[in-house]
């Protein structure tokens, strides 16, 4: 039984290794979130009540998002508010795993929601857009992010396939050089206009403009053909993912995973220190314990 678990393991790693036009190099790949999500993942494909191509018509497939994108110019007043004070910021230590690398590169976000209600702090200060996201309950996240001129998101996969991700233009370029590329096709932003992706896919974003990019970014919860399907969904959002939650300021919740991150990323640190004086002996540990790791689930 154990070699058919590792065996399904493998397959698993594989498909999402091999899914798509564009791949992470082999070495990356085997580290990847990703990787270890790739099980439940392929279940995720498997048993989607949508297409799993790389982009998705989100008026085809969840017209209840239709009132999103007609109140566009009612989000985009909010978000433009957010801005002027100056809330729309990387987050102010390290309390925010998920994106926690894309501050460095000049990403922006102010969460809406995390799997959960409103923060706190967006009930006070968007107030529509919060209502407007309270009546759709196939929105799991949501957020204003920032992509401002000359920065930029490396590629990546997220890690779970429970969900879609939709874009909704509020103040952008409107230009070509103010991209999104979602396995090897691009998407430009326009003010109103929107797309979804699955984020599964390998993905990144440049802002090549002389102006700022503000959307609304939200996980949309993918339908899927069977109810334990959708159970397998919901408890791995609710139980798992939920876990990422990070504040916008104080009062907002901070969930388990990121209340940890900031001790996990001190050891990254002194890992990162290490790789300075010799990568020799940093890939020597790095892989001698991705060995250890095989041998123990071999061993068990």
């Amino acid at each position: 039984m154990k070699w058919v678990f590792v065996f399904l393991f493998v397959a698993s790693a594989l498909y999402v290794h091999f899914r798509g036009k564009v791949r992470h190099r082999v070495g990356r790949q085997l580290l990847d979130h990703s990787t270890f999500m790739a099980p439940i993942n392929v279940l995720m494909y498997a048993f989607s009540r949508v297409p799993t191509t790389a982009f998705i018509d989100p008026g085809k497939h969840f017209p209840e998002l239709e009132t999103l994108r007609g109140h566009w110019q009612v989000i985009r007043e909010e978000a433009r508010h957010l801005r002027e004070m100056q809330h729309i910021k990387a987050a102010d230590g390290y309390n925010d795993v998920g994106f926690n690398s894309f501050f460095r590169r000049g990403w922006k976000r102010f969460y809406l929601k995390w799997y959960d209600d409103a923060h706190p702090s967006a009930a006070e200060l968007c107030p529509r857009t919060t209502e407007l996201l309270r009546a759709i309950p196939s929105v799991k996240a949501a957020m204003f992010t920032e992509l401002p001129p000359g920065s930029e998101l490396r590629k990546h996969r997220d890690p779970f396939a429970g969900s879609l991700r939709l874009h909704l233009g509020l103040e952008t370029p409107n230009d070509d050089a103010c991209f999104i590329d979602v396995d090897g096709t691009r998407y430009s932003w326009r003010d109103g206009e929107w797309t979804m992706f699955d984020e599964t896919y390998i993905h990144w974003a440049q802002n090549g403009s002389d102006q700022n990019r503000t959307i609304l970014f939200c996980d949309i919860e993918r339908p899927m053909k069977y109810r334990w399907a959708q159970w397998l969904n919901h408890f791995v959002g609710k139980n798992f993912i939920a876990a990422g939650a990070s504040p916008n300021m104080e009062g907002d919740k901070t969930g388990v995973i990121n209340k940890l991150f900031k001790y996990f990323y001190a050891v990254r640190l002194k890992t990162k220190e290490l790789r300075k004086r010799s990568k020799f002996t940093y890939y020597a540990l790095k892989y001698l314990g991705i060995v250890l790791v095989v041998a123990l689930i071999v061993w068990i």
